[in-house]
């Protein structure tokens, strides 16, 4: 099987960042920043009241990591969707990426509605041949670690507990989703579900890279 991808794999064309030049240094850093990482299952909704934001106001740090969480979730729902829809999966994977394409939606869904009219809107996506048969397990692994990184990079910068017990919720199941892409992936060559111990953190700029260099973001 084939290994995770890494980001200059994913951004062979560049797309991202020709779209991201023509838009113009400050365009592209208020896009990611007020949107991107955080990853993944459909627990948010019953864990932060809907129009929470909106309706009592939470602090502008808060908003800030749901809108970044957000732009993660669009590009995850996505993805697992077209993966499904393009009908080369099946089996295990075909299982996988079924079940976790509705966790992700799930997300977008309680995001918004959590946001409110804060929220920021879906890019546009282009995954080329990442949702196919040879390379969705591995673009899958690469797009679930991100998420549990991103998690656990914000959670100390949350300060209202409905949102920080949600992202906690929502961290053990990315972790859940990490593990079993990588145990359908393992075959013989063995792709450890749990490889440390201790899992690395990462910080909102290092994971607004990751995101920008997979060319997945077209707009």
């Amino acid at each position: 099987m084939n290994e995770p991808l890494t980001i200059e794999e994913l951004d062979r064309d560049g797309a991202l960042r020709e779209t991201a030049a023509e838009a113009g240094e400050a365009t592209r850093k208020q896009l990611f920043k007020r949107g991107a990482a955080l990853g993944g299952a459909g627990l948010l909704l019953g864990a932060i009241p809907i129009g929470f934001a909106a309706a009592q106001g939470l602090p502008k740090g808060d908003v800030k990591i749901l809108n970044y969480a957000l732009t993660l979730e669009y590009l995850e729902a996505a993805f697992y969707k077209e993966a499904v829809e393009k009908g080369e999966l099946e089996g295990e994977s075909l299982r996988f990426a079924q079940i976790v394409a509705a966790h992700e939606q799930a997300h977008v869904d309680a995001l918004k509605q959590t946001l409110g009219s804060k929220a920021v809107k879906s890019p546009r996506f282009g995954f080329g041949g990442a949702t196919g048969k040879s390379k969705f397990l591995a673009t899958a692994q690469t797009l679930e670690d991100t998420g549990v990184a991103a998690y656990q990079g914000q959670g100390h910068l949350i300060k209202t507990g409905a949102v920080l017990a949600a992202a906690g919720s929502i961290l053990a199941v990315e972790a859940r989703h990490a593990a079993w892409v990588r145990d359908i992936r393992g075959g013989g060559e063995g792709v450890n579900p749990a490889p440390d111990a201790f899992e690395k953190a990462q910080d909102m700029q290092a994971i607004l890279d990751a995101v920008e260099g997979t060319g997945f973001i077209k707009s």
